[in-house]
């Protein structure tokens, strides 16, 4: 992901550096919970008290819900360098949602106190968190038009081309993300299934738009990609 692409570089705030001081001569490092959770461990679950903002500094989060009958819902996946459980800035005392690690993660965590803090002591942080609240929204309401509006087919081309807009890395004329996600796991955000998204991808692979695998998805034409999903 690109420095200019990125919320987690605002107005040269090092968000890293607020979250997970590695100074002790910072004199806030105490202040600061650092805690990993090994893959397939619940970071918080529905209902649980929500108390904590948590800073992911490595490994991968699944944020989401379970509908009344059980069906588990994502929301969002999350990478190194994402903030989650925001919520609980805004008076929420109550988790709504779930938080799972895909993969060994490892964690910053802050109390709303400590974050109500960090805040005060760093105006432009406020705006930073209000992005994030409201890029997520926007993402929602997106996927919410998208259901009601499009098909199966331009969902999924549609969420790879966001996809590598908001995480690629520009490498010539291509697109390269990594950490590419599984088909289940792009099924379960676009509400297809993995066989949809199967075939999809292998028909714009065979048209040399794109290229994949499980570690990394490489776009050849961002702009063929975009003729596609208006087919």
């Amino acid at each position: 992901m690109s420095t200019n692409q990125s919320l987690w570089y605002l107005e040269n705030i090092d968000v890293s550096g607020l979250f997970c001081p590695k100074k002790v001569d910072r004199g806030d490092l105490d202040m600061h919970s650092q805690k990993m959770f090994k893959k397939g461990e619940y970071i918080y679950l529905p209902e649980e008290h929500a108390d904590r903002i948590f800073f992911l500094t490595t490994g991968r989060v699944k944020v989401g819900t379970y509908s009344e009958s059980g069906k588990e819902i994502t929301k969002a996946i999350l990478n190194t360098g994402e903030v989650f459980g925001e919520l609980s800035l805004i008076g929420e005392d109550r988790r709504r949602d779930f938080a799972y690690a895909m993969e060994d993660t490892h964690t910053c965590i802050l109390t709303v106190n400590e974050m109500k803090s960090l805040m005060r002591d760093h105006t432009a942080l406020s705006l930073f968190l209000m992005k994030i609240m409201g890029s997520r929204v926007l993402e929602m309401e997106q996927r919410l038009e998208s259901l009601v509006f499009k098909d199966s087919r331009t969902r999924i081309i549609e969420f790879v081309k966001e996809l590598a807009a908001k995480k690629g890395q520009r490498v010539g004329y291509e697109m390269l993300v990594r950490k590419f996600m599984t088909h289940q796991e792009i099924a379960n955000l676009t509400a297809t299934s993995r066989q949809t998204v199967t075939t999809v991808l292998n028909e714009l692979r065979n048209k040399n738009i794109l290229t994949f695998n499980r570690r990394r998805l490489l776009i050849r034409d961002m702009e063929l990609l975009e003729k596609e999903a208006q087919l």
